[in-house]
């Protein structure tokens, strides 16, 4: 961890990491990314944590790519420039796939500006929560460049379908806090927007360890699937798995009688 990544606990469960580079609006910097992704990793160790809130510093999110000084990345000497660009994309897609990889939710508490990465990033996340002040957009198609950028043509068709994705992609315009909420890509807008988002965390972290890391799982299998039956079955196996091998089932029967929060032990006599 470095001063551009900061990690603080409120409660608990819940791990906020805070992107902390506000002058640059949490730009890509590499000094910036690695720290964060090692960050993540550290934190998907830690099995006291249940949920993971994501934000930024000051009034952007991340505002992608920094066009100041992207910086350098690490292990990269002697490579020719055709190389260099190879390792610095596959250093950027690993921190999408390691938010996708970590047992725990991500939530993207959205507090400005997610533009080109990081809107990337805001969808990297398992769900995202968006301050009034948020707003979106693929930045790469202004840039002369192409909108797709690190799994956006693949995250962004899903979570708002291929219509909306394609009118935010092509024509590179701003998407508000509101029609963000109206399209279904962020679940809710609040502020203060970290609050809400650390008390969803804390709302996950109430339910079975292993009930929550298969579904978001099966979320993302979900995502990728090619066939409904194959997916139903996969589903199957989990729910059997978490009914056979735990007493969380008859805990929360039992808890409903009593008219108490069910307390889940994630294992069975």
């Amino acid at each position: 961890m470095t001063d551009f990544v900061l990690v603080e606990r409120p409660v608990p469960e819940v791990a906020v990491v805070t992107l902390n580079r506000p002058e640059r609006m949490n730009a890509m910097a590499f000094d910036v990314m690695v720290p964060f992704r090692d960050t993540l990793v550290e934190l998907g160790h830690d099995n006291t944590i249940r949920a993971i809130v994501l934000t930024g510093a000051g009034r952007g999110f991340c505002s992608g790519a920094d066009q100041e000084s992207a910086g350098r990345p690490p292990h990269v000497d002697g490579l020719t420039r055709p190389t260099y660009a190879l390792r610095s994309l596959e250093l950027l897609e690993d921190v999408v796939l390691t938010i996708r990889r970590l047992h725990q939710p991500v939530i993207a508490a959205v507090n400005g500006a997610a533009i080109g990465g990081g809107l990337c990033l805001a969808l990297a996340c398992d769900l995202r929560v968006a301050s009034q002040d948020a707003y979106f957009r693929a930045a790469g198609i202004n840039n002369g460049l192409t909108a797709s950028e690190l799994g956006l043509s693949y995250l962004l068709p899903r979570a708002v379908g291929a219509t909306h994705a394609a009118d935010i992609m092509l024509t590179g315009r701003d998407v508000g806090a509101d029609e963000a909420h109206r399209i279904g890509l962020v679940s809710r807008l609040a502020d203060p927007v970290v609050d809400a988002a650390v008390e969803i965390g804390r709302g996950i972290g109430r339910f079975s360890q292993p009930g929550v890391e298969l579904t978001k799982r099966s979320l993302q299998a979900g995502i990728a699937a090619s066939s409904l039956p194959d997916h139903m079955t996969s589903e199957g196996i989990g729910q059997l798995y978490l009914r056979l091998l735990t007493d969380n089932f008859e805990e929360a029967t039992r808890a409903r009688r009593e008219g108490r929060p069910a307390v889940f032990r994630d294992t069975r006599d």
